[in-house]
């Protein structure tokens, strides 16, 4: 007889750990990954974290898919936790998709590998998984921050857009002072008396006159009239004109017709570089302009006085979103603001500013807070305040020295301030019904500033409810 049996096709396969929560590390690589799987029963079949099973993936969305799959036969996608290191660039395709399915995925720095460990793929993917393990499920703490695991959020519509343009920005910047740097050094061969007429031998003028009269020679013999056409405005004068020609004509600069030669094709070369370069410095500042003022937080950031268009820009890309910060306190960590104290006893040997940090906001929020204290702001008076208590007044110099401990602390309170607006609005739009209008944002009020810097101080959050024990008479 012959054994009749029922069609399986429209069962459905049971996830291994259906009631479980699933950690998952990502060992993130150029072109395969590695993912490591590590929950209660996996460590309880296996016995170590390095046991558990692992899966290779490609880079690639069918890769990424058969990872989704992979998951699903262990747990559902509510109950999976994800982690991965930050390892340049090629883990954010996957941290995209994997937000897009909106899962729970958590990234934390590059972790040294101990001594005396090969380098495995597998092991280490099972290392971040059981990392992510220790602390979610089991409450651990670690006392090195560097190892703390943060939930990844997505970024706003803004800082996505500006991420790429802020950071395309810097680059540039670098690549003209570069190309600013090597023709001053030509210019200290071809022509070192132009610096006694322009002072910044790379300012317009002066480089509409070297590219077209690249030597001496070919400047001292040219009509005046010739010159004026090239000069921007009024300056140099006629007069000033007249001495470059005279001081081309006794020029100590370079004789070699060969190395003269060389010199003058490296010059032009670079000066259309840094023509190309500050065309397209242009068009990206008027459209990192643009999305700022189109933007929420760019309306908020430029309502501070000392915050232009550019900084709102670069703090926003930075940021990416503010609840990726728990308070202040980390968004100054994160800008390389935190004081690094080094103390002995009860007395202050040294005070200075964290070693880490991101480098481009450091730049930027020491010239907001620059900014700050030369105009009439709040920020000013605070600062000139300040100084007298805070500064030591040297009598040879008529002048107070270690200021930049109060610029320090001006710089803080611009970052406090920049957490408080962005993280007020955040909330805001985050308790909206679906499809509501947002409210206007909330910008900046220099009258409330100035109320609590005369001392009518309200805290921005609200006050935790301390318990009290009240002793009650008894009659």
């Amino acid at each position: 007889m012959t054994k009749h049996t029922s069609n399986p096709s429209h069962l459905k396969p049971v996830p291994q750990l259906a009631h479980e929560s699933l950690y998952i590390g990502v060992d993130v690589g150029k072109s395969k990954h590695v993912a490591g799987f590590v929950s209660t029963t996996l460590l309880h079949r296996y016995l170590r974290f390095e046991g558990c099973p692992a899966f290779v993936f490609e880079q690639s969305r069918e890769g990424f898919r058969s990872l989704v799959e992979r998951i699903q036969a262990f747990t559902p996608l509510e109950q999976c936790f994800i982690i991965m290191e930050q390892t340049g660039h090629y883990h954010k395709p996957l941290e995209q998709y994997l937000l897009e399915l909106d899962l729970c995925v958590y990234v934390m720095h590059v972790q040294r590998r101990p001594a005396g460990l090969l380098k495995t793929d597998k092991r280490d993917a099972l290392g971040l998984a059981n990392h992510l393990y220790n602390q979610l499920e089991k409450g651990i703490q670690v006392a090195d921050k560097l190892q703390l695991v943060r939930r990844a959020i997505p970024p706003t519509e803004a800082a996505a857009q500006l991420k790429s343009l802020t950071r395309h920005r810097y680059e540039l910047i670098q690549e003209s002072t570069q190309r600013k740097n090597k023709l001053t050094s030509l210019c200290d061969e071809l022509f070192p008396e132009l610096t006694q007429i322009f002072k910044n031998p790379n300012l317009p003028t002066a480089l509409a006159i070297r590219e077209a009269f690249p030597t001496p020679a070919a400047l001292a013999g040219v009509a005046l009239t010739a010159l004026r056409q090239l000069r921007r405005g009024c300056r140099p004068s006629d007069a000033d004109l007249l001495r470059l020609q005279q001081l081309a004509s006794t020029s100590i600069g370079i004789k070699d017709a060969g190395r003269l030669r060389g010199l003058v094709f490296e010059q032009n070369q670079l000066i259309k570089e840094l023509k190309l370069i500050a065309d397209h410095l242009e068009q990206l500042d008027a459209e990192i302009c643009r999305i700022v003022e189109q933007s929420r937080e760019g309306q908020i950031l430029t309502s501070i006085p000392p915050i232009g268009p550019l900084q709102a820009a670069a703090i926003i890309a930075s940021i990416g979103s503010i609840a990726n910060f728990r308070n202040a306190a980390a968004l100054k960590a994160y800008f390389g603001w935190a004081p690094t104290i080094r103390q002995s006893g009860t007395t202050y040997n040294a005070t200075a500013l964290t070693p880490g940090g991101s480098r481009l906001m450091k730049k930027t929020m020491y010239l907001v807070a620059w900014t700050a204290i030369r105009t009439e702001t709040e920020w000013a008076k605070i600062y000139e305040r300040l100084v007298p208590l805070k500064c030591r007044y040297d009598e040879k110099l008529q002048g107070y020295k270690g200021k930049g401990i109060v610029l320090g602390r001006i710089a803080g309170q611009i970052i406090s301030l920049v957490y408080t607006l962005l993280r007020r609005d955040y909330e805001r739009l985050s308790h909206l019904a679906p499809g509501a209008k947002p409210p206007d944002p909330q910008l900046y009020d220099p009258a409330l500033h100035r109320k609590h810097r005369l001392g009518q101080y309200q805290a921005h959050h609200e006050r935790k409810v301390v318990n009290q024990v009240v002793l009650h008479s008894v009659l």
